[in-house]
């Protein structure tokens, strides 16, 4: 193998955006190049079909060097990928983030090698913890907390590509954090497939807000912590206790609501009613009142009615949600939802449209009331950052990048603010 660095291209979470990350890291002690590797999602079957198409193309672009597909998509249906001749390897999730297999892999080219390498993500009893020093812009980084879901909504083939929830411990979650904060990253977001259950699995089954406060306790240093999305069901008091004291964590939460309707949230196998996403908006926004929301809505899940629909439609103002994430609903074999009673394809992405407009007509909304407002805006690049509610600002001028800079906002476009 030469020492070209691999290509990565990555689908999906910003979970898989961190392990890209990682990956990069390992491959590069291994010295492995000449590479493709394709980090796949598997949320919904357009995903899969984004993925391959995907692969096809880096195929004709790079002939010579080697593919691999690893991620969700990989985990969850590894003969889908083997069946492609494009494909040199297929990871599973657990494969690709032991530094032995990257390791192995410059020998294994050269050699006799087994094209499918994916266990039994089930099997799997801990997640650790990847000391990378954040991806994406040098302002924010991400930290893996958690990983797996222990919860089996109908609609979700997550679980099966991510395995059961596992808990990274808090003292290996604030160190990496102190190594970020010296590294002088302004911003830091704890992410994981399923937060809000962390410390499920670890000794005295601490919450997610326990860790929230140990950190900016024992990380002074640090000017901004942001969660990422949360089930606002499972959101402990010191959480919340946190949301109402500590000036640090940002006040935006993106929930994973999925549904308006208490019948087909129930048909979701979802832990919560629309009564219960209301309360949890309105007593956040009480103990915070900047506070703004995100939230994951499908639209068209099997069985739902325009009654059905109209109660999220509904939902987005009850519960002032600002960014929404809207999923037209597609069905993942293997899941319960798959062989429900489905919505024909057109309704489905009329209905989508539907809330994507809602959610416009929301951003326009809070943009507008930021305008005469100081933000302090943590500048992702020479023009442009985000708010603490994260809202786009941009510059006319150049600012200082990956800084924090307090300015007034003078007005919006419907989609960014200007300052």
């Amino acid at each position: 193998m030469t020492n070209t660095p691999p290509i990565f291209h990555t689908h999906g979470c910003r979970l898989n955006a961190y392990e890209t990350e990682a990956m990069r890291d390992m491959t590069a002690q291994a010295g492995l190049g000449d590479a493709i590797i394709v980090n796949t999602c598997a949320v919904t079957a357009e995903a899969v079909r984004k993925a391959r198409q995907d692969i096809r193309r880096l195929r004709r672009e790079n002939p010579s060097a080697k593919l691999i597909v690893t991620g969700c998509a990989a985990q969850t249906e590894p003969a889908t990928f083997d069946a492609m001749a494009e494909v040199d390897l297929v990871l599973g999730n657990t494969e690709k983030m032991d530094p032995n297999t990257w390791a192995r892999l410059p020998r294994d080219f050269i050699g006799d090698m087994e094209k499918v390498r994916v266990d039994d993500i089930m099997s799997v009893q801990e997640t650790a913890a990847h000391l990378i020093d954040g991806f994406g812009t040098r302002s924010r980084a991400y930290v893996q907390v958690q990983n797996g879901c222990d919860h089996r909504c109908t609609f979700c083939i997550i679980p099966y590509g991510r395995g059961n929830s596992r808990s990274v411990p808090a003292g290996v979650v604030v160190d990496q954090i102190k190594r970020l904060v010296d590294r002088e990253f302004n911003e830091i977001v704890l992410t994981g497939v399923d937060l809000t259950s962390w410390g499920a699995d670890l000794p005295n089954e601490p919450k997610l807000g326990d860790l929230v406060m140990r950190i900016l306790k024992l990380v002074p240093d640090l000017p901004r912590l942001r969660i990422s999305s949360i089930d606002s069901i499972e959101v402990d008091d010191n959480l919340m206790h946190a949301i109402a004291t500590e000036p640090r964590l940002m006040p935006h939460l993106h929930l994973s609501l999925q549904h308006g309707d208490d019948l087909i949230l129930k048909r979701m196998k979802r832990r919560h009613l629309r009564d219960d996403a209301i309360a949890f908006c309105q007593e956040a926004r009480r103990l915070r009142p900047d506070m703004t929301f995100g939230a994951d809505i499908i639209a068209g899940f099997p069985t739902e009615t325009a009654a059905h629909f109209d109660n999220s439609l509904k939902l987005v103002e009850e519960c002032d949600l600002t960014w929404l994430h809207v999923f037209p609903y597609s069905p993942r074999k293997g899941t319960p939802a798959a062989r429900m009673p489905q919505v024909d394809g057109p309704t489905i992405k009329a209905r989508a449209k539907q809330l994507r407009h809602a959610g416009e007509a929301q951003i326009s909304r809070h943009l507008s009331k930021q305008i005469g407002q100081k933000h302090h805006i943590l500048l992702e690049n020479p023009r442009m950052g985000r708010t603490e509610q994260f809202s786009e600002v941009v510059f006319a001028d150049d600012q200082p990048e990956g800084e924090i800079i307090v300015a007034r906002i003078q007005g919006h476009d419907g989609r960014q603010l200007h300052a």
